[in-house]
């Protein structure tokens, strides 16, 4: 409890804490922690090589770095992917010329390059005023229903999510983590942190519709932040614009619990999703990027077989010969 505390009082982020940690452990990953930050390690099938992953992690250093290069002759790791939790600013070029001189590369990215922030200090009624005119029409339409959003962290109300979260990937044909995963996640970022007297970092927020679950959103509450990553609905009553409403219930609701920033994890211009986000006035915020620290010569071969390997599932999906799975 005691190694719990002090490494989470240094994470800046969820996927930096003790408990994201031990989920990773139980879904399989080798995780390692060193002073201020975890990362992942990940088998590449059928070989004694693997990829470690450390993601939102803090800002990095030289110590950082020859730590890292040294864990990867130990653990025989053909590159390092690195994401740090780092906004681009003036000193971004430094860092950038650090990663370079120490052998990184861009890389494919994990976590999109530029998100999309909510401050939440404003009144309701500020933040409502700067909202896209069509996103406060959606968001009375909803109420006007009788739409109802409310934190509901029950079974009953989990397998829901479940049960949406697989009906919108056999919808809309998209990869996504496996069912295993999302259930793995949640005993550990919330059922086992309520049983120790935690407060969770995952909490559930729903949507209901004349008794039923519609929509179903898994926050995370970490520090001052309030993040957004997975979210599910029904195509059902989809005039009825349930979602619009829970994106303003969760931000009123980091709101009453005292938090700042609202985090809605990515953006990818052009997406849907991602002009569904814009309608909520978010500010556009840019991290340092996506950098793979190359530790080995196998590091071009295994990115020309990975780039090969998603078109030719993405063709695939596309042709109609197999379903993204959950």
């Amino acid at each position: 409890m005691k190694n719990e505390k002090k490494f989470n009082k240094i994470a800046s982020h969820p996927l930096q804490s003790w408990e994201w940690g031990e989920f990773r452990k139980k879904a399989g990953n080798e995780v390692l922690r060193f002073s201020s930050y975890q990362l992942t390690l990940h088998k590449i099938p059928f070989t004694k090589y693997k990829i470690g992953a450390l993601i939102k992690g803090p800002k990095p250093t030289q110590k950082m770095l020859d730590e890292l290069k040294r864990l990867a002759k130990e653990k025989n790791l053909i590159f390092i992917k690195l994401e740090p939790n780092v906004l681009k600013n003036k000193g971004s070029k430094k860092l950038i010329e650090l990663l370079k001189k120490n052998g990184a590369v861009p890389g494919k990215t994990l976590f999109t390059p530029t998100s999309f922030w909510i401050d939440l200090t404003p009144s309701e009624e500020d933040l409502l005023k700067n909202f896209k005119p069509k996103t406060r029409y959606n968001i009375r339409l909803a109420q006007k229903k009788g739409v109802k959003v409310v934190e509901d962290n029950s079974r009953e109300a989990f397998e829901k999510y479940i049960e949406l979260t697989r009906k919108t990937i056999e919808r809309q044909h998209f990869y996504a983590h496996t069912e295993k995963y999302h259930r793995l996640m949640w005993e550990t970022l919330h059922k086992e942190m309520v049983k120790k007297g935690e407060k969770p970092i995952a909490r559930l927020l729903v949507a209901k519709y004349k008794g039923e679950i519609i929509s179903a959103w898994i926050v995370f509450v970490w520090r001052d932040f309030l993040y957004y990553p997975y979210g599910a609905s029904s195509d059902k009553y989809k005039n009825i614009m349930a979602n619009n409403l829970i994106m303003w219930e969760a931000i009123r609701y980091g709101k009453s619990l005292g938090l700042k920033t609202f985090d809605l994890w990515g953006r990818e211009p052009g997406k849907g999703f991602t002009r569904f986000k814009e309608g909520y006035n978010p500010k556009v915020v840019e991290f340092l990027g996506t950098w793979d620290l190359v530790t080995s010569p196998l590091y071009y071969p295994y990115r020309l077989a990975e780039t090969l390997r998603w078109l030719f599932l993405r063709l695939r999906t596309r042709l109609g010969f197999t379903r993204p799975k959950f």
